[in-house]
């Protein structure tokens, strides 16, 4: 199985432990970016990547932070490492989203059999449609509906909207929505989102209000079931 073209990366910070993990993924044809704390993870952008070991018991951010930041707007696999065995971290782990969960000490070929293992699972591929409640997106030809009837949206609403609607229900920090979904070529800030945000509000219509404000987090996009 030929995975030169997979992307993974590591976030250890046990020098030997992380020498021998990227050296085994390395030698099965992977591209492995080894990182080794929890802040400089932050920093890397999942899409990136086709999956994500991370240790848990990090420098600087912990490694279930690192997680829950991860899960808010990417779907990557991540395999976390922890020396915590207990039942507890194991169901949190997996409850912020984490795909497996391995137990140090552990062999190198048991984890490169796990991620070899995960990465021939068909991949979760998000649909072109999306639809939450009365609201229905359609990514690739950039079509958003309001009980079946078109909406216009720029390309900023747009985007913005689709960040939110592909992990409804979850607050989208206000930063990383400034980052990625405004144009780079124009001094947008946060507060200019904000405008965006309530227009974008206006030309829902009766789903204006499922783009829920977050205080101090950022934004999330409700359910109907929410809406009440």
């Amino acid at each position: 199985m030929n995975h030169v073209n997979d992307r993974i990366l590591l976030v250890e910070d046990d020098e030997k432990l992380g020498d021998q993990i990227a050296r085994h993924l390395a030698e099965q044809g992977f591209e492995v970016t080894w990182r080794k704390d929890g802040d400089a993870a932050l920093q890397e952008d999942p899409e990136d990547y086709r999956l994500v070991v991370l240790d848990l018991m990090l420098p600087g951010t912990y490694g279930m932070d690192v997680l829950k930041s991860y899960r808010r707007t990417h779907d990557v696999p991540v395999l976390i490492l922890s020396a915590r065995n207990e039942t507890t971290d194991k169901v949190r782990a997996l409850e912020l989203g984490a795909d497996d969960y391995l137990t140090k000490p552990f062999w190198p070929e048991e984890l490169v059999a796990r991620v070899q293992a995960r990465l021939r699972r068909p991949v979760l591929q998000r649909s072109d449609r999306i639809r939450v409640g009365r609201l229905e997106l359609r990514e690739s030809a950039r079509e958003v509906a309001v009980d079946g009837e078109p909406v216009s949206l720029t390309r900023v609403e747009f985007d913005l909207l689709l960040a939110l609607a592909r992990r409804p229900g979850v607050a989208v920090e206000r930063a990383w929505l400034a980052d990625h979904v405004l144009d780079p070529e124009r001094t947008g800030t946060e507060r200019t989102l904000d405008v965006h945000v309530s227009r974008l509000r206006k030309k829902l219509g009766p789903c204006g209000p499922l783009v829920r404000t977050v205080w101090s987090i950022g934004y999330r996009l409700d359910t109907e079931g929410s809406n009440a």
